[in-house]
């Protein structure tokens, strides 16, 4: 079928992304769903630092990829395979971009470790399937190249951006990358399940395992870190600070439940430690002032993604003679099937205010301005509209 979608042609080109635009919005060719897949036409699509990442190439992919994998919509076909796993045609699926096979050693790790089939799958920009190189169904016609015999109009094959390519109108996916939610859940809410609420939910909940009586302090503000912020509220377990060198984003905490914030000077100079903290923000000097945030004991969780080249500074000392605990979270340590359910439920129940951390919404076209937007630091979460 013919889709219009967000394509990846280069990585690393310079900013402003919206003069050396390295996205364009073009037509593809959409194959139809194998047996363990679902053909999902997209309703909402967030976009996080994971796509920002790839376009500046802080996270090399193989391109052209169609970007996008915090997207939510409903499931228009489902393949044998799927439809035996429990998916319907009209189904509100909310699509997580690490498939878990259920099969190898690390699906076994509850969480903690990332499936291995299916990181494979991601690096290569292909969907988890039962071959060795995985399914491709993405397809255009390559400037000036001729026909394809078998495809008409789309002689160059298109990679899956982290087995979800959500800013497009449909998307292809293996069912192991969605989960169902109620119609009740709105898009936008459910995209933002996928990933923010995923992976900074479960830095707290799963990774942090924060307890009864436990303060906890979120150092990053963005998508991820408000979702932290705002289920380590839902909780109720103690104090919850925020921590941001932005401004509006420590009054936006403030407005979520926070009871504290502070610029990461200040904190500092506040003394404050609490037993959690979680960095969110993919920066070293972040990493170094959650860890010194940390209380003696205390679990530093970092769920934020630098660049592979960052270093940060630490004292192996203070590891030892505080009894600390360093834990790297990625998504969340999350089993999306399991999780996602439960943070719709505490929205349900207004505990957990997922659509106060949407700041804008955006049109596909607009989606390079937007992740200038997002490398400024100035948007919590921007969302995509279908």
């Amino acid at each position: 079928m013919k889709i219009r979608g967000a394509v990846l042609e280069e990585i690393g080109r310079p900013r402003p992304f919206a003069d050396s635009r390295p996205i364009t919005i073009d037509d593809l060719e959409l194959d139809d769903p194998g047996p363990t897949e679902l053909l999902v036409r997209i309703e909402a699509a967030g976009l996080c630092h994971s796509d920002l990442s790839v376009v500046d190439g802080n996270r090399v992919r193989p391109t052209p990829m169609l970007l996008g994998h915090e997207a939510a919509g409903i499931v228009e076909q489902a393949g044998v395979d799927a439809s035996r796993a429990g998916f319907s045609v009209g189904d509100r699926v909310v699509l997580a971009f690490l498939p878990r096979c259920g099969e190898c050693a690390n699906c076994a790790t509850n969480g903690r470790l990332p499936c291995i089939p299916g990181t494979a799958a991601n690096n290569a920009g292909v969907l988890l399937d039962d071959t060795i190189d995985g399914a491709i169904r993405l397809h255009r016609r390559a400037p000036g190249a001729p026909d394809s015999p078998d495809r008409p109009g789309a002689a160059e094959d298109v990679r899956h951006h982290l087995g979800v390519s959500g800013f497009a109108t449909h998307a292809v996916v293996d069912h192991r990358s969605a989960v169902v939610v109620g119609a009740d859940v709105p898009p936008e809410v459910a995209a933002v399940l996928g990933c923010a609420v995923l992976t900074g939910g479960g830095a707290v909940m799963n990774a942090g395992a924060l307890a009864p009586g436990e303060d906890a302090i979120v150092v990053g503000l963005g998508g991820v870190g408000m979702a932290a912020l705002i289920t380590a509220v839902s909780l109720g377990h103690g104090r919850v600070i925020g921590v941001d060198a932005v401004p509006a984003k420590l009054e936006r905490a403030r407005e979520l439940g926070a009871d504290e914030v502070y610029t990461p000077d200040e904190a500092m100079d506040a003394g404050i430690r609490t037993p959690l903290v979680v960095e969110a923000a993919g920066h070293p000097r972040a990493f170094e002032t959650a860890f010194a945030l940390t209380a003696p004991g205390g679990r530093t969780v970092t769920v934020g993604l630098p660049a592979p080249a960052a270093r940060s500074e630490i004292s192996p000392l203070t590891i030892t003679a505080e009894a600390r605990t360093i834990i790297g979270s990625y998504l969340g340590s999350a089993v999306p099937a399991r999780d996602i359910p439960r943070y719709a439920q505490l929205w349900r129940e207004g505990r957990l205010p997922v659509e106060e951390l949407i700041s804008d919404t955006i049109a596909l076209d607009d989606i390079n301005t937007a992740m200038d937007t997002l490398a400024d630091g100035k948007a919590i979460r921007q969302i995509i509209r279908f």
